[in-house]
């Protein structure tokens, strides 16, 4: 097994790359880049991730590329200003290299761990991701933890009582909060309970209290859950009805096997049948999912969680720095999204040797 994990590490770094290559090219060749964004900003005509545009300049105008009157800019928003004025701006941003250059110096760069500045935030890139890191954890964590702590006993539960009232009712009940977008119900939480307009029981803002640093211990961590539950709560609400369905799909499926009959036939009880037997079998295709599942809640699933609760985090931080061509930061937040995936691929498949001590991945060519 640890053969095996060696070489999933050692393929982490050549993923990583290809991830990054890809979407550096993508992302630099695209318009509106970092010096349209400073352009804008010297005339005045900057939009930022939440503001709106202004006045009679058109902002998807500066965004544009071509030649202004007397041929010194290939930036559209640029015409009137000194063509040493746009060097300067291009020369601070690195864009006076070629494309080429900026990738290989950007690969260098991030073999030391140097992901460079926030082009304008005035401050470090890992500095920026390790503030935010906190939010976006804790909204992962407890995310998936939750789904799958309810998803899996209610799923083993209906697949033994198929067809029953219990099955039936909590079917209805998983597709109604299926239904329900996470957003809609974060604000139905914020209106009932958060001081929108009936009971003011949960904090509105942020991870921890102000004072959360003079508190003890226990008060932290009751402060810390008491900010969790509304934003947990709307981020949970929908996730329950996929992987309850897959848990008892595919112990139903497990349960007509043949090996199930035996071990029935051999006068076994049946909790020993179903988690001595059939437990390790069926939570195969549960575990696989359980990676992905976690990358979701962490990163793509929490932005507009973040922005309802007034919770700083990475959804939030990456959003912000795609609208405002940030490319420092989109690029580190990128790395980290992507290091944690494939970190996360070669965690679930040890769980898996964990749940069927049977599976051996140190015998496969992998």
């Amino acid at each position: 097994m640890l053969a095996y994990v060696l070489r999933r590490l050692a393929l982490v770094v050549p993923t990583l790359f290809g991830i990054m290559m890809l979407n550096f090219f993508i992302i630099q060749t695209a318009p509106g880049g970092p010096v349209e964004q400073m352009i804008a900003r010297i005339e005045g005509t900057a939009v930022g991730a939440t503001e709106r545009f202004s006045g009679s300049s058109s902002g998807g105008e500066l965004m544009k590329r071509g030649q202004n009157q007397d041929g010194n800019s290939t930036y559209r928003g640029a015409r009137g200003l000194p063509p040493e004025l746009i060097q300067r701006i291009e020369k601070m941003y690195g864009f006076d290299k070629p494309i080429y250059e900026r990738f290989w110096l950007m690969v260098r760069n991030y073999a030391v761990f140097d992901f460079g500045d926030s082009f304008f935030r005035n401050s470090r890139v890992i500095d920026l991701v390790l503030d935010k890191m906190p939010v976006s954890l804790s909204l992962g964590l407890w995310t998936t933890l939750l789904v799958y702590l309810v998803s899996i006993p209610l799923g083993i539960g209906k697949a033994v009582r198929d067809g029953s009232r219990f099955d039936i009712t909590s079917s209805t009940l998983l597709i109604v909060l299926n239904a329900i977008p996470g957003f809609l119900f974060a604000i139905l939480l914020v209106v009932l309970f958060a001081g929108g307009r009936y009971f003011q029981w949960f904090p509105l803002r942020g991870l921890v209290s102000d004072d959360w640093h003079s508190l003890g211990l226990a008060s932290k961590i009751a402060d810390y859950l008491w900010h969790m539950v509304l934003p947990i709560a709307s981020m949970v609400v929908g996730g329950f009805a996929g992987l309850t369905f897959l848990t008892k799909n595919s112990f139903i499926d497990e349960i007509g096997k043949q090996y199930v009959m035996t071990a029935r036939a051999k006068g076994l009880v049946e909790r020993r049948v179903l988690y001595g037997h059939v437990f390790r079998n069926a939570m195969l295709i549960v575990i696989a999912g359980f990676p992905a599942a976690f990358v979701a809640a962490l990163f793509t699933g929490s932005l507009l969680t973040e922005v309802i609760f007034s919770l700083d985090g990475l959804g939030l931080l990456g959003f912000e720095a795609a609208i405002n061509r940030d490319y420092p930061v989109i690029f580190g937040t990128l790395y980290f999204f992507g290091l944690i995936g494939l970190v996360m691929n070669i965690v679930g498949d040890m769980v898996y040797t964990v749940v069927d001590p049977r599976i051996d991945f140190a015998t496969r060519g992998a």
